[in-house]
């Protein structure tokens, strides 16, 4: 390592896994250190918790491992930024103390919903078809749930905080979070990126009083230095500034060069989306917010297919079980496997489509949605449904690209792909046979870490403007072309028959959903 270097710290928690990271002032991961985490456990169906000491505890092994293995020079590490997933929920005493297993954002619980809205107010909003979804957003909020079925923890309650302020205030000792971290179930008004005023919607929808919730700094704003009693847990300096980064998905936009409303970033995880960066409010979906940006001041827009690529989990589960069980054999991942299963199975996977609305409940394209598949034939295996899959992601994540640029009126131009899908050379290329346009993949799988390091350089000064940082800690990869052969029968299958498919089932949904009830309809 060179000794006139200077390096940042990076932690990112995701939701499987946290990972601490030295980055240098070039965009290099210098040194890494993962720790597998559980990411949850459930007490009841559909439940999804975690003990917030367990995440904390892991935090400090994580950084530990990495202060004891480094051979970067200590001193050269100019500061510390936290990234986290999104939603996750913490309850906490006057003394910081969880009071609760934090509710991780896979959490499918429900509240009730009473109080609001009532009388005119609701059938004004029965009337322009948003109660169903004001009534959807009460019942997953969890504070909300809390407050109904554990009126004595809300009681105690002194904090009820996102994940990153949790570990803000571990690091810290302030009760203190990013801007760019709030993203969930909590009286935040997105245009405004502040807490929302008393009467406010969103203030009406989840009743928590402001004292009960964390200051908010800007991105890149100093959060405040190491405490000592941080530093024995952590391995950390004592008195490293700790600089305000985002939650994952808007760090893993930064993190890939994403700046500006003409480059979109495609995020594979878990939950798919894709975002570009805007410097006004714009909702891509009517009532649905664009979110805090990593950039101060400046928003994501989003569209989500909620259970994105959980669904290659649902396939390693439901159908690939010899891929796991060859995997052990090979050292291999199932995926990888799974990869080398479709290189042979031609692009529209022989009339198999697939729409990706795996989660009933999404408002995207309507509440009753559901998952389909469409044009079997005796010559389909495991294989095409396995690519009709990955296809059937992209073609949703196109549909949502020319929402977003119909509503922010400038034409996305280049894709740059995070996520763990970006590692799969099939998914790549179909990307950009899709789109029809070039996808590029950022010279780091480790966007989210990317992204927060730029946060911490731009607020610590070592450089003047995300730009400037950007264009030093930024760049392409491997650039994936549309293959022309493959591009025009996507076109038609997109234009043909996905973008047909919605309208022409959703009678059918409607029908599903009057008989069994599924998803539960709001009255």
């Amino acid at each position: 390592m060179s000794p006139d270097k200077q390096y940042v710290v990076v932690i990112d928690a995701g939701t499987q896994s946290i990972r601490a990271v030295i980055v240098d002032l070039q965009g290099n991961i210098c040194e890494i250190e993962r720790t597998q985490v559980e990411p949850y456990f459930s007490e009841q169906p559909g439940y999804a918790e975690q003990d917030p000491e367990y995440l904390w505890n892991k935090l400090c092994e994580t950084s530990q491992r990495l202060m004891k293995n480094t051979s970067v020079d200590i001193s050269k590490i100019k500061g510390l930024s936290i990234t986290t997933q999104r939603g996750t929920v913490v309850n906490l005493d006057k003394d910081g103390k969880p009071l609760r297993p934090a509710i991780i954002w896979l959490d499918q619980r429900k509240a009730k919903v009473d109080g609001w809205p009532k009388g005119i107010v609701k059938k004004g909003l029965q009337m322009i078809n948003m109660y169903e979804s004001l009534a959807h957003a009460i019942k997953d909020g969890e504070s909300n749930w809390i407050r109904q079925n554990q009126p004595e923890i809300w009681k105690k309650t002194h904090k009820h905080v996102f994940l990153s302020a949790f570990f803000h205030y571990r690091l810290v000792g302030k009760f203190i979070d990013s801007v760019g971290s709030t993203v969930g179930f909590m009286p935040f008004d997105y245009k405004k990126q502040q807490w929302s005023k008393p009467g406010a919607i969103n203030s009406k929808l989840f009743p928590i009083k402001r004292e009960k919730l964390a200051c908010l700094v800007k991105p890149s704003e100093l959060l405040g230095n190491i405490t000592e009693d941080a530093a024995k847990q952590t391995g950390l300096p004592a008195g490293l500034p700790v600089i305000a980064a985002a939650a994952d998905k808007a760090c893993e936009v930064l993190g890939s060069g994403c700046i500006t409303p003409e480059i979109a970033c495609l995020s594979y995880g878990t939950t798919a989306t894709i975002e570009t960066v805007n410097n006004k409010y714009v909702e891509v979906i009517k009532f649905f917010p664009s979110y805090p940006s990593a950039v101060p001041d400046h928003y994501n827009t989003e569209v989500m297919i909620y259970r994105g690529y959980w669904m290659i989990n649902w396939f390693k589960n439901e159908f690939g079980h010899k891929e796991v069980e060859l995997a052990k054999k090979t050292g291999k991942t199932p995926e990888e496997l799974f990869d080398e299963m479709i290189k042979d199975i031609p692009p529209g996977s022989m009339g198999l489509t697939l729409q990706p609305y795996w989660s009933p409940g999404v408002k995207i394209p309507g509440i009753e949605a559901k998952g389909a598949v469409i044009g079997f034939g005796d010559v389909h295996t495991r294989a095409h449904l396995y690519r009709s899959i990955l296809e059937g992601l992209t073609y949703a994540l196109r549909e949502g690209a020319i929402r977003t640029e119909k509503r922010t009126g400038v034409k996305i131009e280049k894709l740059r792909v995070s996520g763990g899908g970006s590692q799969s050379d099939n998914a790549m290329q179909m990307t950009a046979d899709i789109f029809d346009m070039p996808v590029e993949k950022p010279h780091t799988y480790e966007t989210s870490a990317l992204g927060a390091a730029i946060n911490c350089v731009v607020g610590l000064k070592l450089y003047p403007d995300f730009q400037t940082a950007i264009n030093n800690m930024c760049r392409v990869g491997e650039i994936y072309y549309p293959i022309p052969e493959n591009r025009d029968i996507y076109k038609k299958l997109f234009d043909k028959v996905y973008m047909k498919m919605y309208k022409q089932l959703k009678p059918l949904y409607q029908d599903i959903r009057h008989i069994t009830d599924y998803p539960k309809k709001e009255i």
